[in-house]
């Protein structure tokens, strides 16, 4: 991203791909040339393992929601905060971006209510693939 990206996304917002509150666009002018490959194969998501190492996060549950996205949560929204967040979820195996929020909500929900270790291997193994992929990675 650029230096002032934070600054710049008022100006954005209105090009996001997605549906609801996350803000995702697929040619964001925010982002370096660099950052589109980093993104393009999640090697920005690096750095999150050490969060799960630190014990932050877990490697699978819903991905942590920036404050002001938290803040214009309804009820149902908030339900994703009841778990410690992961580093890949039902939503990214799912079509990341391509998802819009509702679903996303709804996907995120889904896999709290269904937690298990076997869904939590599914979902390790269908992130591998959808990283290789890059489907919905931007």
């Amino acid at each position: 991203m650029h230096r002032d990206a934070e600054a710049r996304l008022a100006v954005v917002a209105v090009q996001s791909d997605r549906a609801g509150l996350c803000f995702k666009a697929r040619k964001d002018p925010r982002v370096t040339r660099l950052g589109r490959v980093m993104r393009r194969f999640s090697v920005d998501e690096m750095p999150q393992l050490w969060n799960v190492l630190r014990g932050d996060m877990s490697l699978v549950g819903p991905r942590p929601a920036l404050p002001r996205e938290v803040a214009a949560y309804d009820a149902r929204a908030r339900g994703r905060l009841a778990v410690r967040p992961g580093l890949t979820g039902l939503w990214q195996v799912s079509g990341r971006a391509e998802i819009g929020f509702e679903k996303m909500i709804d996907l995120d929900l889904a896999q709290i209510r269904s937690r298990s270790l076997t869904l939590d291997l599914m979902v390790l193994a269908l992130t591998a693939r959808a990283v290789l992929g890059g489907r919905g990675a931007y």
